[in-house]
């Protein structure tokens, strides 16, 4: 298995000319019928080797957490932090393994976001920071954030791992939104929902920004897309859903409001937005069967429509996906990846 990378990295190496690599790409897009985009492909494992190096890292990384934390509550994140970065200097830089350079960038990240919050929590249990319950934890979370935003940026400054990049804009925004909590307090009118909304479409805007720079999805800028639009989906969907309650009239709103998150999917060529609010229609489907009767059969039913529905979409994509795009500003199409 070759991936995108693999077939750049040969053309710059000079094993396959640019043509060669241009004729296989359009063959395998015509041999499949859709184009290479509508794929929505990112490297994640290439063999068995990557699960395997994975689950003993997870297992490594969990033991020094562990025996860490026995000798205090920051040495244990530290030591993860540091041997995630150290083993990434070998799985990640020079083999380039995926799967492995994602587990490890999690360790690294989440290391370094769990030993800002034991440092600053060290504080609040010394008392020296003169701050209620509720501000301290906002300033926990956002130290801590802030330093898992300034990891993430030096994880891909050296490594350029895909994930990073929405794994900072992530820690980038935890970090805003715990010091806007923190200055607003409490009593923040509309709670945090609003603001997590917010952040989730800075987030998507950030991914389609990288989506523009590669329409062919041919780079690893595709995958950068990918990684942000995977985060941006939950931000943008849990506001909105949390907010409809029960009832036949917000069951049948969810429904309404997941076929135009499926308008949005097919236009931007991205399913994360659909699996994102999967959850969300399966509960008011499930609630609309039950006030039509079908209490025992609801969720069966549910799984069914949905099933299927998402089965015919996925074989149809790239036809439905030409309706879509035909909907769309000439201006704003020619941004779009290209359909078939």
């Amino acid at each position: 298995m070759y991936s995108e990378d693999d077939l750049d990295a040969a053309v710059a190496g000079g094993a396959l000319t640019s043509e060669a690599v241009s004729a296989f790409r359009d063959f395998t897009a015509r041999r499949r019928l859709t184009a290479p985009a509508d794929e929505e492909s990112f490297r994640l494992i290439t063999g068995f080797n990557d699960i395997f190096v994975s689950i003993a890292a997870v297992l490594l990384l969990l033991a020094l957490g562990w025996l860490g934390a026995l000798a205090g509550s920051v040495l244990g994140p530290v030591l993860v932090a540091a041997a995630s970065w150290a083993f990434a200097e070998y799985f990640t830089r020079r083999r380039r393994m995926a799967l492995p350079s994602i587990v490890l960038l999690g360790g690294f990240v989440g290391g370094v976001f769990a030993a800002g919050l034991a440092l600053l929590g060290q504080t609040h249990a010394a008392g020296l920071a003169g701050l209620d319950g509720f501000r301290q934890i906002r300033l926990d979370t956002a130290g801590g954030a802030a330093a898992a935003a300034l990891a993430a940026y030096a994880h891909w400054r050296r490594f350029r791992v895909p994930i990073t990049v929405a794994a900072g804009a992530v820690a980038v925004a935890a970090t805003v939104l715990a010091l806007l909590g923190l200055a607003l307090g409490p009593d923040l009118p509309g709670g945090i929902l609003p603001l997590v909304f917010l952040a989730g479409l800075v987030l998507f805007a950030l991914a389609m920004g990288w989506d523009m720079s590669d329409r062919e999805r041919r780079t690893r800028r595709s995958d950068v897309a990918f990684w942000l639009h995977l985060a941006a989906a939950p931000l943008l969907v849990h506001p909105v859903f949390s907010t409809l309650g029960a009832g036949i009239g917000n069951a049948v709103t969810a429904v309404a409001l997941y076929v135009g998150l499926a308008v949005v999917a097919l236009a931007v060529d991205r399913r994360a937005l659909l699996v994102s609010a999967l959850f969300y229609v399966l509960y008011a489907m499930s609630a609309l069967f039950k006030a039509a009767g079908s209490l025992n059969q609801s969720f069966a039913l549910t799984a069914l429509i949905i099933g299927s529905a998402l089965l015919l979409l996925s074989a149809f994509w790239h036809h439905a996906r030409r309706l879509v795009v035909a909907l769309v500003p000439a201006g704003l199409r020619r941004r779009l990846p290209p359909s078939t």
